[in-house]
């Protein structure tokens, strides 16, 4: 049997500012609750926009060319896509780094909502914003008629492919690194 110094231990105060400091680290987490709260406010934001549009479009209706219907719809489709990818990032935000949320008191409570985690998070909010990014370019596109600059069309373009690139780069990185989106395989 050798002699070896004990090992040194820490002392019960130390470990109780370290227990201390841990706990208010961990309980830091619900300074985003704000934030997600924020974003609900910013979805009543959006749903007056969308009322807005839906109420020009409606009113404009009988005297609009089709084009004019087509992009009228089309902006619609962009504010709930923006309203959907809100919606994910409180959900998914909220359940990942604030606190589980119980869906069995929910019974019409979408799975998905707590099987994402932050890696199938990540490819919901780049797809999200790549269908906003189309609507963008083919809204752009709808207009060329009407003496669109074809220079900012250009750059729409150029930005959704950017968009479409660092999506099939993220998606491939986290199936390369062994994330397979979210949790429940959506």
């Amino acid at each position: 049997m050798t002699d070896q110094p004990p090992s040194p231990t820490p002392t019960s105060a130390a470990k109780r500012v370290e227990r201390g400091f841990e706990t208010v680290l961990f309980n830091s987490r619900w300074l985003m609750a704000p934030f997600y709260f924020g974003l609900v406010i910013s979805l009543l934001v959006l749903l007056y926009k969308f009322v807005v549009l839906l109420g020009e479009l409606i009113l404009h209706a009988t005297l609009a060319k089709e084009s004019d219907i087509i992009l009228g719809v089309l902006s619609l489709i962009d504010v709930s896509l923006t309203g959907n990818l809100v919606l994910i990032v409180v959900f998914s935000g909220y359940e990942n780094f604030v606190s589980r949320i119980d869906p069995g008191d929910h019974p019409d409570w979408p799975e998905w909502m707590t099987r994402v985690d932050f890696a199938g998070l990540k490819q919901k909010l780049l797809a999200s914003i790549v269908a906003i990014s189309a609507i963008q370019v083919l809204k752009a596109f709808m207009n060329l008629d009407t003496g669109y600059d074809t220079t900012k069309l250009a750059w729409l373009v150029g930005i959704h492919l950017v968009f479409v690139v660092s999506t099939l780069i993220m998606a491939l990185s986290d199936r390369w690194g062994g994330h397979a989106g979210d949790k429940g395989g959506h």
